[in-house]
């Protein structure tokens, strides 16, 4: 009855897939206008693109992946379809493999029956579909730390420029023009979109923290909007700025390093235990015979 309901729920969704490809559902003006204003470059997949293309429509159209998930790609620079392509090739690989590996065992005589192969498929399956945002959810934690100690550095950069006598715009431009890396290149993105768009840079600079998450990114805007609109010295901010990311980021280092040395200890703790369970087994085997 079990197998009855999970193959019917298959089924249907199936069907849902094929009816959002074969009527796709129209995006949204807020979602052409936050595609359209995005100043981080997006990769694609071009061979897992062609495989689940037709079915992304009706994964889009489930809320798939979320506001969350797809803040952790504009992150990485990964495009949304790209993602739900990689979720839905994993997943229809662990759907169909328990499936493929019983014919080739069927092939030899060796049959594990439907119940076997059919729970493995559907553990594979979820795996799949899971595993993809728990390693875009990692691989972000770590790029946004990357972003941050650039961040930083290029706090250090605009600082020692307006020191030598730069206004905050050129200031901007020629630190990010020095830097190399992901986040300089953001940086460098958002501040020529500012350019060939007639805005304040620290416009694009707290749009693009929005995007990343990023708060550090959205109270440097800030600080330096004061300076360009009310003439506030910023010197000295960029430099506290600078100064409390640096403590920061030792500061998770140090509790990173902690954490890693709490989890060293667990496996020696392990060999400890069985190593005295190996030298007390004969006594107690002993112990026991003579009872």
């Amino acid at each position: 009855m079990t197998a009855v309901i999970l193959i019917g729920i298959g089924t249907g969704l199936g069907l849902w897939l094929i009816l959002t490809w074969a009527i796709p559902p129209q995006p949204t003006l807020q979602g052409r206008l936050s595609a359209a204003s995005s100043f981080v470059e997006v990769a694609d997949a071009t061979w897992v693109m062609a495989l689940a293309r037709p079915l992304l429509p009706g994964l889009r159209a489930l809320g798939l992946p979320g506001i969350r998930l797809e803040r952790e790609l504009r992150v990485l620079g990964r495009g949304v379809d790209t993602h739900l392509a990689v979720k839905l090739v994993l997943s229809s690989t662990g759907l169909l493999a328990p499936f493929l590996l019983q014919g080739l065992l069927a092939l030899g005589d060796l049959r594990l029956g439907f119940e076997l192969p059919f729970v493995a498929a559907l553990v594979l399956a979820t795996a799949g579909f899971l595993l993809p945002d728990l390693e875009v959810q990692a691989k972000a934690t770590r790029a946004r730390a990357e972003f941050r100690a650039a961040l930083s550095a290029f706090l250090d950069l605009v600082w020692i420029t307006l020191a030598g006598g730069a206004g905050i715009e050129s200031a901007l431009l020629a630190a990010a023009d020095v830097g190399c890396g992901p986040a300089f290149t953001q940086l460098r993105r958002a501040l020529a979109a500012a350019q060939l768009t007639r805005t304040t840079p620290w416009t694009t600079l707290r749009r693009l923290g929005d995007q990343l998450d990023i708060n550090e990114l959205a109270e440097l805007a800030a600080s330096i909007s004061l300076a360009g609109t009310e003439g506030a010295k910023i010197r000295a901010s960029l430099s506290a700025k600078a100064s409390a990311l640096r403590t920061h980021l030792v500061a998770d280092a140090e509790a990173k390093a902690q954490a890693a040395t709490e989890r060293m200890a667990l496996p020696v703790t392990l060999l400890f235990l069985g190593f005295l369970g190996f030298i007390a087994y004969p006594a107690i085997t002993q112990v026991l015979n003579g009872l």
